[in-house]
C-alpha cells in the first residue's frame, strides 16, 4: 500500500480520539459531544469551523492558492441504539447507544485527513469537511442541505466513505449508478368487528385478514414487478389482540421495501395499498396503509465513481479495488446529498473482526452488530485515500 508516511505516524494520536468518540456514543441530532470535539480539533489545526447545521453538525473549510475548484468530503458522527456487549477499555459509557456502524471510525479517517490536509495544503481550491449528524433514520444529510450547505459551501462534487466488514483491510469497492437502496416503511392498519372468539360469525376478524394481505403483499415482488428489477419487501411486525378468547377490533402490520428505482418503490406501493384495500373489503372490513419513503437510493455518478476507484487503486493497487461492487439493500442517507451534487459512494473494508481487542463481545464484527468495533487499521489507508482524492479532483480542470 502507497500510505502518506506523515499520516501513518499520527495513527495512534487519531486513534485515540475514534477510541474516546467511540466511548461517548450519541444519537441522531444528539452530537453535542462529538461535535465539539471535532470542532475543536478543526480549529486547533487552522482549518475555518461552521457549526449549527442540522443543529450538531460541523463543517470545517480550508482554503488554499487560487484555484475555484471545491470538493466536500462527509462523515457521519451519530451512534445507534443498542446495547453494546464489548467489555474492552472504549466501550460505550452510555447505556443503550453505541457506535455499531462505524461512525466514529469514519468521523476519524476524516479527520486524520484534514490535519495532513491542513498543515500541508497540498491542493489549489477549496475543501469543504462535512461531519453530517443522524445517518441513522434522521436524514441528517437532507437537514444539512436545508439548512443551505451547499449554497454556503460550494462543492463540485461531493465524496463519503462507509467501512465494509468482511471486504479485507486494504480494500476499496464502488460501482456507477445505484450503490443503496431506498429507504421505505410502511404500516397497515386493518379494523374488523371485534367479537367473541367462540362466536366469530357475529365479527369481522382483523387477524384473518391481516394474513391474507400479508400473503398477497408477496405476489408485488414476485408477480407484478419486473424479475430483472431489485426489490425487497418485508412484513416485520405483525400485531393483533390482548386475550385468546377475544377477536380482536384492529391489526396491525408494518415492514419495510427496498428499491434501487422510485418507479418500482411506486409500483410496489400502489399494488400494496390496492391489494390491502380490496382484501380488507372482500371480507367486510377496511385498511389504511402508510407508506413512507425516508431515503431515496445511493445512485453515484459513473465518472466519480470511476474517479474514487482511480484514486484508491493508487493507494492500494489495482487487485485491490472493485469498480463495479453489487449494490447493497441497505440505505445511506448520502443519497440526499448526491441528489444534489455529483460524486461518489465508497466502501472502504473493516476486515472480518480479528482485529478486535479482548473482552469484545461473542456476536460478529457486523454492521450493527452489538459486537461491533470499527478498525483502526483503516486510519491511515482512508486518510491517505481522502488526500489523495482531494489533491487529484482539485488538480482537474
Amino acid at each position: 500500500m502507497n500510505l502518506i508516511d506523515r499520516i501513518v505516524q499520527v495513527r495512534t494520536e487519531i486513534q485515540a480520539i475514534r477510541r474516546d468518540i467511540h466511548a461517548h456514543p450519541e444519537l441522531a441530532y444528539q452530537e453535542h459531544r462529538t461535535s465539539d470535539r471535532v470542532a475543536q480539533l478543526l480549529a486547533a489545526w487552522g482549518i475555518e469551523v461552521h457549526r449549527g447545521l442540522a443543529g450538531t453538525g460541523v463543517v470545517g473549510v480550508l482554503r488554499n492558492g487560487s484555484g475555484s475548484r471545491s470538493i466536500g468530503l462527509r462523515a457521519d458522527m451519530d451512534a445507534l441504539p443498542i446495547a453494546e456487549a464489548n467489555r474492552f477499555e472504549h466501550a460505550s459509557k452510555h447505556a443503550n447507544t453505541m457506535h455499531a456502524c462505524g461512525h466514529d471510525g469514519h468521523t476519524a479517517m476524516l479527520l486524520a485527513a484534514a490535519k495532513y490536509l491542513a498543515a500541508l495544503r497540498p491542493f489549489d481550491g477549496t475543501v469543504n469537511f462535512i461531519f453530517q449528524p443522524a445517518e441513522e433514520g434522521g436524514a441528517g444529510a437532507q437537514k444539512m442541505i436545508d439548512d443551505g450547505l451547499f449554497e454556503r459551501f460550494p462543492c463540485d462534487a461531493v465524496f463519503a466513505m462507509h467501512n465494509w466488514p468482511n471486504l479485507a483491510v486494504g480494500q476499496f469497492a464502488t460501482t456507477p449508478g445505484p450503490m443503496m437502496a431506498s429507504g421505505n416503511r410502511f404500516e397497515i392498519t386493518v379494523t374488523g368487528r371485534g367479537a367473541h372468539a367462540a362466536l366469530p360469525h357475529l365479527g369481522v376478524d382483523p387477524v384473518f385478514v391481516a394474513v391474507q394481505i400479508v400473503q398477497g403483499l408477496q405476489a408485488i415482488v414476485t408477480r407484478n414487478k419486473k424479475p430483472i428489477d431489485a426489490a425487497v419487501l418485508s412484513v416485520t411486525i405483525i400485531k393483533a389482540g390482548d386475550a385468546v378468547n377475544v377477536v380482536p377490533d384492529t391489526a396491525f402490520i408494518a415492514g419495510g421495501v427496498r428499491t434501487f428505482d422510485a418507479r418500482v418503490t411506486d409500483l410496489v406501493e400502489e399494488k400494496m395499498r390496492r391489494i390491502a384495500r380490496l382484501t380488507a373489503e372482500a371480507h367486510g372490513a377496511s385498511a389504511q396503509v402508510k407508506f413512507e419513503r425516508y431515503y431515496p437510493a445511493t445512485v453515484n455518478d459513473p465518472a466519480q465513481a470511476a474517479f474514487a476507484a482511480a484514486v484508491a487503486a493508487e493507494v492500494v493497487g489495482e487487485d485491490n479495488v472493485f469498480g463495479r461492487y453489487e449494490p447493497t439493500m441497505g440505505s445511506e442517507d448520502f443519497a440526499f446529498m448526491l441528489q444534489a451534487r455529483p460524486g461518489a459512494y465508497v466502501f472502504i473494508g473493516n476486515g472480518d473482526g480479528a482485529h478486535r481487542l479482548s473482552g469484545h463481545g461473542e456476536g460478529p464484527c457486523l454492521l450493527h452488530n452489538p459486537s461491533f468495533d470499527f478498525n483502526d487499521e483503516l486510519i491511515p489507508i482512508g486518510a491517505t485515500f481522502w488526500v489523495r482524492l482531494v489533491e487529484r479532483f482539485l488538480a482537474q480542470r
